[in-house]
């Protein structure tokens, strides 16, 4: 599918995006070489490939089977320093009524 200048043109308007005609082309010629890789991709053989639904491993300690463990990282004076504004024990907030 060639995408034209045109094209891009009519999605930015959707979008209510206003480009420069450099930048339309700029963005076609972008698009058209995703759409380009994309197509390669689609034909490549992966027949008896398993289907994966993230490219990044789960497993180990950083991964999402890690167990729950409730911990207190910081003290509440370290959480409460970088506050703008504090009574010694809460963060101070204007009120919104």
């Amino acid at each position: 599918m060639k995408i034209t200048p045109e094209r891009v043109a009519a999605v930015a308007k959707l979008a209510r995006l206003t480009f420069t005609a450099e930048e339309l082309t700029r963005f076609a010629a972008q698009i058209g070489d995703i759409l380009a890789y994309m197509d390669m991709l689609n034909s490549l053989d992966t027949t008896g490939v398993e289907p994966l639904y993230s490219p990044a491993g789960l497993a180990g300690p950083t991964g999402a089977t890690r167990p729950d463990q409730a911990r207190q990282a910081n003290s509440r004076s370290e959480t409460l320093a970088n506050a703008p504004a504090t009574d010694g024990e809460f963060f101070l907030v204007p009120r919104v009524v």
